[in-house]
């Protein structure tokens, strides 16, 4: 997957690959996202972690992160399906 970072700081996720992530269609991730119940996340490494980042995307009772290098570059990501949430 393919994330972009803008000048301000903000990060770029294909809307295509992410719907697929969640097994939704294209227009069923966008009304999700309308609705404001994708929620995002993003944690700056510290420590051992320095120079990673955790992007974290939520939708209901599943949780999709991908850990980040400094150049942004996906190292790492797993889709969760927590259990009794479905906020």
């Amino acid at each position: 997957m393919l994330i972009e970072c803008d000048p301000n700081g903000d990060f770029i996720l294909d809307s295509s690959e992410l719907a697929e992530r969640f097994g939704l269609s294209l227009t069923d991730l966008r009304r999700h996202m309308r609705h404001g119940s994708l929620v995002s996340t993003v944690e700056i490494g510290t420590a051992e972690h320095e120079g990673t980042k955790r992007v974290s995307l939520r939708l209901r009772n599943r949780l999709w992160r991908a850990v980040l290098n400094d150049a942004n570059e996906v190292q790492h990501e797993q889709m969760t399906v927590l259990r009794g949430k479905s906020a």
